[in-house]
């Protein structure tokens, strides 16, 4: 465990600070006198559009390679490795037949977003070389977090994508990108670069081999691979679209579309602070979960599930409530365009799924990398057949942008719920214990504490002061109730770094 532990903290400072690159994005792109909405929709929309083309083309590798990789480790030397050689190859297969569909259907995409989207319109076939790109970063960080280069591949996608969207944006700022024309078009390539950076880290590192001999472990487990990227195919597929569809349906349906998108976008980034350490988490753990059951050691994977849980609750209970104390005061302070204020009460639901999600675990890759795989395609449909009927209704009928935020929290609670009722049913797995209770009365709690001492106080300083306050009432009530068994082994390792505490 100490191991996840490690790469989890290294990866979720690695978010964080990726994190704080994509807020410098979004607050250059939303500020006063910056871009437009509708360009910063735009580039929401390009990302979306990007996540269903990976989804597609990859054709459940992503989950071939989490599931198997422990067997291919185990049977062959890694020259002799063919695991990558066939992921990248079907991958760029998918994404041929992606692009066919995506130019055969052009007229479509045309009569549903050019009235309320034109800009989407205009730059539609730069989308694909960003898909591109999307597509084999996927598949080569998948592979990164088998070989324990987590930390890198989470580093190129928190960090280096967003840096290298910050130097495009400045660039544009200061006149050397003479126009948002020449933006789109650069930033269509930004994956591509990010892609093979990893590709060259790892060659380099001596991990990635292609062979493209077909091995004795390809052969013998064939048919279960078969079956096992099928499902996951289908069901990475249902929840990618439940995912990414209310920014089409945004776009399409609501009168300011690609505006409306940038508006449901910011809030939509700012929820993701209450989710960051999600990723560091999971990468983390897929290699780890896959020998477990690989070794039928329930005992550790119990102990995983447990552990991602709480530490992921502390974590997004606490940045919940830190951002919606100061949200409104933030828009004003940092002189973002009046309009993203709207986007306040579609965090608070965002907000509150990301926390459902983050509480229950690591839910899906527990089940991901078991033999009841299945089940995870199973409940992608009941999710995304809950979610699309649910944000049409919520948003083109009664709440308009607001409606996909609360069909997420909905249909995401049902879906978690699931899940949940399976894993405890069938193997006795549960995330849940009483720190659970304790961390949602803390930050319950704490929140009102700081709201009813500071709410009346705007600006930077009394921001500051807001947050302080939360954080320490927050952090001490952590320590004192000991919610987590790996906060107590951080600290001590903290203090040795410093030079604090000497170690044993």
């Amino acid at each position: 465990m100490s191991q996840i532990r490690k790469q989890s903290i290294i990866s979720s400072v690695v978010v964080y600070i990726g994190f704080a690159l994509g807020f410098v994005n979004t607050y250059l792109f939303a500020r006063e006198g910056g871009f437009t909405k509708e360009q910063y929709g735009l580039t929401a929309i390009f990302i979306a559009i990007a996540s269903l083309m990976s989804t597609i083309a990859g054709f459940g590798m992503t989950a071939y390679i989490g599931k198997f990789y422990p067997y291919y480790k185990d049977n062959l030397p890694s020259k002799k490795n063919d695991m990558l050689t066939w992921a990248l190859l079907v991958s760029l297969i998918g994404f041929c037949f992606v692009a066919f569909g995506g130019y055969y259907f052009q007229d479509l995409i045309i009569r549903k977003f050019g009235g309320n989207s034109p800009e989407l319109v205009k730059y539609y076939h730069w989308v694909f070389p960003f898909g591109l790109g999307l597509t084999l970063f996927a598949i080569v960080e998948t592979y990164a977090w088998q070989v324990k280069e987590s930390v890198f591949s989470n580093f190129l996608r928190e960090v280096f994508f967003r840096l290298l969207t910050t130097i495009l944006i400045i660039l544009t700022i200061i006149g050397v990108l003479t126009d948002f024309d020449i933006f789109v078009k650069i930033y269509a390539f930004t994956y591509l670069a990010t892609a093979l950076t990893l590709i060259s880290y790892l060659v380099i590192k001596g991990h990635l081999h292609l062979s493209f001999k077909v091995s004795i472990v390809s052969r013998k487990f064939f048919k279960k691979i078969m079956a096992l990227v099928l499902f996951f195919f289908g069901g990475n597929v249902v929840y990618m679209i439940s995912t990414v569809f209310d920014s089409f349906l945004i776009a399409s349906v609501l009168e300011d579309g690609l505006a409306a998108v940038a508006i449901f976008t910011l809030a939509q980034n700012i929820a993701s602070l209450v989710q960051a350490p999600q990723r560091g988490v999971i990468s983390s753990s897929i290699a780890a979960l896959s020998q477990a059951w690989k070794d039928k050691d329930y005992g550790r994977i119990q102990r995983i599930y447990q552990r991602s849980s709480i530490n992921q609750l502390l974590f997004a209970v606490g940045m919940f409530a830190l951002i919606w104390l100061n949200f409104t005061d933030g828009v004003f302070t940092f002189h973002l365009q009046e309009g993203y204020l709207k986007a306040k009460w579609i965090f608070f639901f965002i907000g509150l799924m990301r926390i459902v999600d983050m509480g229950t675990g690591v839910n899906a890759q527990i089940l991901a990398t078991s033999s009841f795989w299945k089940f995870e395609f199973v409940t992608g449909l009941i999710l995304v057949g809950i979610t699309l009927p649910l944000d049409y209704v919520l948003t083109k009928y009664y709440y308009g942008i607001t409606g996909p935020a609360i069909a997420n929290l909905i249909s995401f609670t049902i879906y978690n719920a699931i899940r949940y009722w399976f894993l405890k049913k069938k193997f006795n797995l549960d995330p849940f214990n009483k720190a659970t209770l304790y961390t949602l009365v803390l930050g319950v709690t704490t929140f009102y504490i700081c709201h009813f001492l500071f709410n009346q106080y705007q600006g930077f300083v009394w921001i500051v002061i807001r947050s302080t306050c939360f954080v320490a009432i927050y952090a001490s009530g952590i320590f004192l109730l000991k919610l987590s068994a790996d906060i107590i082994p951080v600290l001590h390792t903290i203090q040795k770094r410093l030079g604090i505490k000497k170690g044993d």
